[in-house]
C-alpha cells in the first residue's frame, strides 16, 4: 500500500489565482454603494409584490371589460337606428306596445308585419325616441301568441332569413337587365 502524500499542497497555476482576483476586485467597483446587498424577501415584502401584480391584471381586465362595454352600446345604438328605419319602411303594420312581461325599466315593443309574419323587438326606454314616427297602442295588434324568447328569437331570426333571400330574388328576377357596355374599339363608318 502506498503512504498518503505528506507536504504542502501543490500550488495552483498563478493564472488562475489572479483571474480570480481580477473578478473580485471588478465585482467591489460594480456593487453599487450605500446599498446591502439584496437579501431574501420577508412575507410583507412577497405580498406587497403580489398585491401589486394584481392590481396591475385587475387595471388590465378593467380597460377590456370598458372597451366591451362601449363596444355594446355602439352595436345597441346602431340596432336602434336600424330598427328606426325598418319601422319606417313598413309604416302600414309597425306599432309600439309596452311589453306584456315585467321588464325592468320599463320596456316597449317594436312589431310590425314582414313576409305575412309579425316579427317583435323589445326597445328600452332611452331609444323610443327615435320612433316618434310610429303609433302607438296600449294592446298588442292582431293575434299573438306569447312565446319564450328563446325560440321567438330563433323563429324570427330564421324567418327574417329566409325573407330576405325571398326579396333579393324578387330584386334579380324583376329587374331589367344592366344596359350592355359599349365596345373599346372605335365604330365603324
Amino acid at each position: 500500500m502506498s503512504a498518503p502524500p505528506t507536504g504542502p499542497p501543490p500550488e495552483e497555476p498563478r493564472a488562475d489565482r489572479s483571474f480570480g482576483r481580477t473578478a473580485v476586485a471588478l465585482l467591489r467597483l460594480l456593487r453599487p454603494r450605500g446599498r446591502t446587498t439584496r437579501q431574501e424577501t420577508g412575507p410583507g415584502e412577497r405580498l406587497a409584490l403580489d398585491l401589486a401584480g394584481t392590481r396591475q391584471e385587475l387595471a388590465r381586465w378593467q380597460r377590456h371589460a370598458d372597451s366591451y362595454e362601449r363596444e355594446l352600446n355602439r352595436v345597441s345604438h346602431e340596432r336602434a337606428h336600424l330598427l328606426a328605419w325598418l319601422a319606417a319602411l313598413h309604416p302600414a303594420s309597425a306599432v309600439i306596445t309596452p311589453a306584456a312581461d315585467p321588464a325592468p325599466g320599463g320596456t316597449h315593443l317594436l312589431r310590425l308585419v314582414a313576409g305575412e309574419r309579425q316579427l317583435t323587438w323589445r326597445l328600452p326606454p332611452a331609444d323610443l325616441p327615435l320612433f316618434a314616427h310610429v303609433p302607438y297602442t296600449a294592446q298588442a295588434p292582431g293575434p299573438h301568441r306569447p312565446r319564450p324568447d328563446d325560440h321567438r328569437f330563433l323563429d324570427q331570426a330564421a324567418h327574417i332569413r329566409r325573407h330576405t333571400r325571398l326579396l333579393a330574388v324578387e330584386e334579380t328576377l324583376f329587374t331589367a337587365p344592366a344596359q350592355i357596355r359599349p365596345s373599346a374599339r372605335p365604330p365603324d363608318h
